[in-house]
């Protein structure tokens, strides 16, 4: 009973993802028995909610060491799982109308990084520290449609094709999968002639602030959204800091944490 109080999300959950999860043959050479992959996800979500420390998970939730919660998840993002995920969760959300592609936004905000590791950069806006930048583009409601990892010191345009190109196909609905939102609401960060004119590539509609000339409040009733998901994110203990200095782990916490964003959205999922 007391595992059952303890659990990050319902069985019923865990059975929608279990599907999605590479199956393991026990091993011929018996050894202790494999700690079952509900409770690992458990134990992995428990730190990404609470910034626990991998080695301090504590034992008393029964989820597990913390090491094999983190080779746990380190294996499943080499899997693609959470992208998978994260996309079932998106068709879903289509599925139920809760996803709406008339507008996008798209922004991108720093953290600090202690460890150090790839994709990481000095920090401009905080005195030149070592920091880590994610770049998100969401819904009109602010659900992330996809992200990407840069050092602090790379400027939001320098990723803007690659990500509006990285946008997922979304089905989910009779007819063809939608692929592109309507418009694409950013700041004035992205007013650059190439960006222009890749969305117009698209077919999408830019509506990005022009310098000099309009206000950045002007389209702040629209872009807000995604000012808000960066909180979302921020406000899960692993990614308030990025701690992981392998971007591997660091790429499936955020991955995990989006799809947590998608499941507080769709309850009938769980």
């Amino acid at each position: 009973m007391a595992r059952n109080r303890n659990k990050e999300i319902s069985t019923a959950l865990f059975k929608r993802i279990e599907p999605l999860l590479p199956a393991v043959k026990p091993s011929p050479k018996g050894g202790r028995p494999r700690l079952s992959d509900e409770l690992a996800l458990n134990g992995i979500l428990f730190v990404l909610r609470t910034g626990t420390p991998w080695e301090h998970l504590p034992q008393e939730l029964g989820f597990g060491s913390g090491m094999t919660c983190w080779r746990r998840l380190r294996d499943w993002q080499a899997a693609g799982v959470w992208h998978r995920l994260h996309l079932a969760l998106l068709a879903e959300l289509r599925s139920a109308d809760k996803l709406d592609f008339s507008r996008a936004s798209v922004d991108g905000a720093s953290g600090a990084q202690p460890p150090g590791g790839p994709y990481t950069g000095p920090n401009p806006t905080d005195r030149g520290k070592l920091g880590s930048k994610r770049h998100i583009i969401t819904d009109r409601q602010g659900i992330p449609l996809i992200f990407c990892v840069t050092g602090a010191n790379r400027h939001d345009s320098v990723v803007f094709e690659e990500l509006v190109d990285a946008l997922p196909t979304v089905g989910g609905k009779p007819g063809r999968p939608r692929h592109w939102p309507g418009k694409l609401h950013a700041d004035k960060g992205y007013d650059y002639p190439r960006c222009r004119a890749h969305l117009k590539r698209r077919g999408i509609q830019d509506r990005i602030a022009r310098k000099g000339i309009e206000r950045n409040d002007r389209l702040g009733r629209h872009r807000w959204v995604v000012e808000r998901t960066h909180s979302w994110l921020a406000a899960f203990g692993k990614l308030r800091t990025r701690f992981e200095r392998r971007i591997d782990i660091h790429v499936a916490l955020l991955s995990l944490a989006c799809c947590v964003i998608c499941v507080r959205r769709l309850l009938p999922f769980c």
